[in-house]
């Protein structure tokens, strides 16, 4: 189940610090200047062993001054309506502002839980200011500072307690989540693949209104199609319309299994693309990059080699995934998709005997073994498979703590080059023997 924490509220209050702080990141830019947050910011975050995904909202606001406010009260009723928990902050060395209180009087009016909280408090002087956030009626006001973490500690504690379990999954139908920017062709792409106007497909972003599941069982293929939605049900969406779709996407990608990313061949692979690709690999799913519209490119011998080295070049580290190039309109390759997506179903499902890890493995590392430290050596001396619902591999050896990425990215690269795990994350963790 999805668990989305959004981060609403005005202007330079501190989300984006926030947002840092609970993703282990400095991917938001933090400036006394309001508004300053540009970029769409959604990233994994965890607390005692839960995942979530959190939303900095601050990146979707509209930056004209007349439609400002009413921007920042949109992306509220998105988060209501698309969040698990959402977080309300506000400024203690501010205080309450008219925006706030306009903010606190949609939250009390959803079903949604709400936490108010109150930041900036880097002193203690500043605990007398927190108590007049209680007027908004929201319940328990949680005083933090974002800044040095003081207080986000007790905050998670309680969050956490809101999210939704998992629930058992009765069908072992594989899910594949079709994602993308509006107007790329998703839905297009659902169209051609079941041969009729299943969905509404116009050349207007975001036509699509709701998350769409089709169950597709044709030429030996079975699967769960799920269509990611562009724009919201009940109002219109113009400056927010990626916010929400963002939202929506989020939500498919944590229920698939694998994740079929839609690119604009002539637009490129985008910053949003490659947080949606990076968010897949940190959930553990299946991708396959689909490049549609690839009719409109012209090409000589060198252009799809060119264009799919680029592509890799943005999404490195984790670079092995199929690359399929299609023209859902022209009806080229859209089946070599599914195809690609049902193989890295089965790579995402693979378990090699330990046995044959040993086999192939251990010859490979006692000719390249990790770089001594410290006048340390370190000895890897058995490999195993651990059972989870993606490839996870344990080494067991005598200095875990001294091997380094390079040389974790050089023993996922033998993984991949000797058992084919394309399209799929690979986690590799160094125990003590």
């Amino acid at each position: 189940m999805s668990n989305i924490v959004a981060i609403v509220g005005r202007p330079n209050v501190g989300k984006s610090t926030l947002y840092n702080r609970l993703t282990e990141t400095r991917k938001a830019i933090v400036d006394d200047m309001s508004g300053v947050t540009r970029d769409r910011h959604y990233g994994v975050a965890e607390w005692v062993g839960k995942t979530f995904t959190v939303i900095d909202t601050g990146g979707y606001v509209a930056h004209s001054e007349d439609v400002f406010e009413s921007a920042i009260r949109e992306q509220v009723l998105i988060a209501i309506e698309e969040a698990t928990v959402i977080l309300f902050m506000v400024d203690v060395t501010t205080g309450i502002t008219d925006l706030d209180d306009s903010i606190a009087d949609i939250l009390r009016r959803s079903k949604k839980p709400v936490f108010v909280v109150a930041n900036k408090l880097d002193n203690n002087q500043l605990v007398s200011e927190v108590p007049i956030f209680y007027s908004f009626g929201l319940g328990d006001i949680y005083a933090i500072s974002s800044m040095t973490g003081s207080g986000t500690g007790e905050l998670l504690d309680q969050v956490i307690t809101h999210f939704q379990e998992d629930e058992p999954d009765d069908t072992t139908i594989p899910k594949y989540a079709i994602v993308g920017r509006p107007n790329v062709g998703k839905s297009s792409m659902i169209n051609a693949l079941i041969g009729k106007e299943r969905n509404i497909v116009t050349p207007i972003a975001g036509t699509t209104r709701d998350s769409i599941h089709i169950h597709y069982n044709q030429f030996g293929h079975e699967f769960m199609l799920i269509d990611t939605a562009g724009l919201r049900k009940k109002t219109k969406v113009k400056e927010n319309i990626e916010f929400y779709s963002v939202m929506r996407t989020i939500k498919a990608l944590e229920e698939a299994d694998v994740i079929i990313l839609m690119i604009d061949a002539v637009e490129g692979l985008e910053s949003q693309d490659i947080n949606i690709f990076h968010l897949a690999e940190k959930n553990k799913k299946g991708v396959v990059i689909l490049v549609n519209k690839w009719d409109l490119i012209e090409k000589n011998h060198k252009t799809t080699k060119v264009y799919e080295d680029l592509i890799r070049e943005k999404i490195a580290p984790f670079s092995d995934v199929p690359i399929i190039f299609t023209s859902v309109t022209e009806k080229q390759r859209i089946f070599k998709a599914v195809e690609a997506a049902s193989k890295v179903y089965e790579n995402k499902l693979k378990k090699i005997p330990t046995s044959k890890l040993n086999d192939v493995l251990l010859p490979i590392i006692e000719n390249y073994p990790p770089p001594s430290l410290k006048g340390k050596y370190i000895k890897i001396k058995y490999i195993t498979q651990i059972n989870a619902s993606s490839p996870m591999f344990a080494f067991f050896c005598n200095l875990p703590q001294y091997i380094k990425d390079p040389y974790k990215r050089f023993i996922e690269n033998k993984l991949r080059e000797h058992f084919d795990f394309s399209g799929v994350p690979i986690q590799i963790y160094f125990r003590q023997k």
